[in-house]
């Protein structure tokens, strides 16, 4: 693509983020076929499909080939928002996330816990409920554990706040694949009690019981690496 007509692709990749704002789209929504978005925008069908590449690559929207072009559920937010998979030390990276969860998540669990609706609960309590069960069987339930925090923020219903979770996730997975040893019974008291707060909307308690889950980690971690 010569610069000209990648000069075009952005420009209609701006002008299709305006329409999805202007619009009100939300995650998952699904966009106007390729065809009504050049009568939409005036652009030849190169152009926008160009353009829907450009913004596919940010993780604005989500191209389902034979299914259409959806809002993506990241909301921008790229995978690796801050080069974690780059960092060599993997070591600091870890002590460095826990430090990082243990000033943010408290506060965001807290939040939760004043913000959550009756739906959010109800999706809480299922990711918790698959959650126990893999950890009672002693089995690898780290992706179900960073579903579980990731659930919490959004809960918040804070854009912002949401934004942070790939850096919450990434906290987790990170976690989970550097500590030595597994832990299944503190986890699964500690995972319970913060969402009974959420559940019964107490957020200084859940923000308490986040925190003490964190700093158990963060002493697990330490001490294994002494």
């Amino acid at each position: 693509m010569d610069g000209q007509a990648r000069k075009r692709s952005e420009q209609i990749a701006d002008e299709l983020i305006r329409m999805i704002q202007d619009r009100g789209f939300q995650a998952g929504d699904r966009l106007p076929t390729e065809k009504e978005l050049c009568g939409l925008l005036g652009a030849g069908r190169n152009t926008v499909r160009e353009a829907l590449k450009l913004l596919e690559s940010r993780n604005v929207v989500t191209i389902r080939q034979g299914a259409g072009t959806y809002l993506s559920e990241k909301q921008g937010v790229a995978d690796d928002p801050f080069g974690f998979s780059l960092v060599s030390d993997r070591t600091k990276l870890t002590k460095d996330l826990l430090q990082v969860r243990v000033i943010i998540e408290p506060p965001i669990c807290g939040l939760a816990a004043q913000c959550a609706t009756e739906e959010d609960i109800a999706e809480l309590e299922a990711i918790l409920e698959e959650m126990e069960s893999v950890m009672r069987k002693k089995k690898d339930y780290s992706e179900l554990d960073v579903r579980f925090h990731k659930k919490i923020a959004e809960c918040t219903h804070n854009i912002v706040m949401e934004n942070l979770i790939p850096t919450i996730g990434n906290g987790v997975a990170i976690f989970a694949k550097e500590v030595a040893k597994t832990e299944y019974r503190q986890t699964m008291i500690s995972h319970r009690n913060i969402y009974e707060h959420i559940k019964n909307h107490r957020p200084f308690e859940a923000e308490a019981e986040m925190r003490f889950h964190l700093l158990y980690n963060n002493n697990r971690y330490l001490n294994q690496i002494i």
